[in-house]
């Protein structure tokens, strides 16, 4: 594990530090901090205007999107680079959260697997923040299981028709563009049938529905397809190549990870709050069993920035990481819950009564433990490739069809 940067690596965080530091406003430590990791949506009316003034302004100055090739505005650097401007940026009030699933997934997708006419007319929207992407993966019927969509996509001349539903789509209902895995071929093997669309989120047929959470937000939604008409154009790559053109969205996703793991702050914003609990009276920083949480969240917090440092070294050795990911995922979302319920023990009565950002939190922190990965499958990664665990026993569902896949659930269910 390397805890020091390269010169080279060095010298990028002191360019981002620097830039960051005469454009941006330092992050105040606070519940905040935790709500922008666990929450991406649009909280009023402004604060998208404000965020596409920065993305334009950050665009201008190669500052949008660092790991995109320069001939497409960005600074042309690797996935460590990436993480260190991800760690220098989560010290800053930064508000383009909107368009990371955009810049982030989309974007590099196109640009390794996207024709030169896809790349002229996707990558500078989305570079500027003029248009917002979300992910249409997931499928009610799926779980786990990303290759057992079923959402189908049917060739008619130049269009494909597409009818199925896609669910947990974050800002799918404020989004322009979405990123789409269909089944085009149902008698090949479930991988191996899947096409990989753009889809405009505007075309007839799309239906966007919010799901409600605890927290009293809603930028999850679940999208029904009603022969929606998608022209092949906006297919990306070959048909029935999208289960490989995916990897490249989920290896992005995988990378953004690491940037997640930057100065979270949270700690800090948990002991402030305990000496204001016990200025009101209330236990707090003079209590030992608050000292003693706040001891383990310290520890906990400190183990996920050494292993933010294991995916660092691992993308500056030009490996891409292996378990230390899902370590890293289980972990986050282990001190996120702990956290946020200490957060809300310490705000009092008044913490649960009234709108309050530790409760609401507090709220979003199980959806972490489902997002990207459940718990479960992280589990199972690591017991199998770090414990060298024996595997799942192992089923054909790789040989055979999709289309006797689904007749051998069909059967099942009755």
């Amino acid at each position: 594990m390397d805890f020091l940067d390269t010169p080279q690596e060095a010298a990028f965080r002191a360019e981002c530090r620097a830039w960051l530091e005469a454009h941006a406003t330092p992050r105040e430590r606070s519940a905040g901090t935790v709500l922008s990791i666990l929450e991406t949506g649009l909280d009023d009316p402004g604060e998208l205007e404000r965020a596409r003034a920065w993305q334009a302004m950050a665009a201008d100055e190669g500052w949008a999107c660092v790991s995109w090739p320069r001939e497409y505005g960005g600074r042309g650097v690797g996935l460590t680079e990436q993480i260190i401007w991800g760690h220098e940026a989560s010290r800053f009030e930064i508000p383009d959260h909107v368009f990371r699933i955009g810049t982030m997934l989309g974007g590099p997708t196109i640009i390794v697997h996207g024709t030169p006419e896809q790349k002229a007319r996707w990558l500078p929207p989305l570079l500027r923040g003029e248009e917002i992407w979300c992910q249409l993966f997931s499928e009610p019927g799926a779980g786990s299981d990303l290759a057992a969509l079923s959402t189908r996509a049917e060739r008619d001349g130049d269009e494909w028709v597409v009818n199925g539903q896609k669910v947990w789509s974050s800002g799918a209902h404020y989004s322009k563009r979405g990123m789409l895995l269909a089944r085009t071929d149902p008698d090949v093997p479930k991988h191996k049938g899947i096409t990989y669309f753009v889809l405009d989120m505007e075309a007839p047929g799309v239906e966007i529905r919010p799901l409600r959470q605890m927290t009293g937000g809603a930028h999850f939604n679940e999208v029904f397809l009603n022969d929606v008409r998608i022209p092949d154009a906006d297919r990306v790559g070959d048909p029935e190549d999208g289960w490989r053109v995916s990897q490249t969205t989920l290896l992005s996703e995988r990378g953004s990870l690491g940037e997640m793991l930057g100065e979270l702050g949270m700690v800090e914003a948990l002991i402030a709050l305990a000496r204001e609990a016990t200025a009101g009276g209330r236990p707090g920083a003079d209590d030992p069993l608050v000292r003693q949480e706040l001891a383990r969240l310290f520890t906990e917090s400190a183990v996920l920035r050494y292993i933010g440092f294991r995916i660092v070294t691992a993308f500056s050795h030009g490996r891409l990481p292996g378990a230390e990911a899902s370590v890293a995922k289980l972990a986050m979302a282990k001190l996120l819950s702990h956290a946020t319920a200490l957060g809300v023990r310490l705000g009092g009565p008044a913490a649960l009564s009234g709108p309050d950002p530790w409760r609401t939190a507090f709220l979003a922190a199980p959806s972490l433990h489902i997002a990207g990965g459940s718990d479960q499958i992280q589990r199972n990664i690591i017991g199998e490739r770090v414990l060298g665990l024996p595997k799942e026993p192992s089923s054909d569902d790789r040989q055979i069809s999709f289309r006797e896949l689904a007749a051998r659930a069909a059967t099942a269910r009755t």
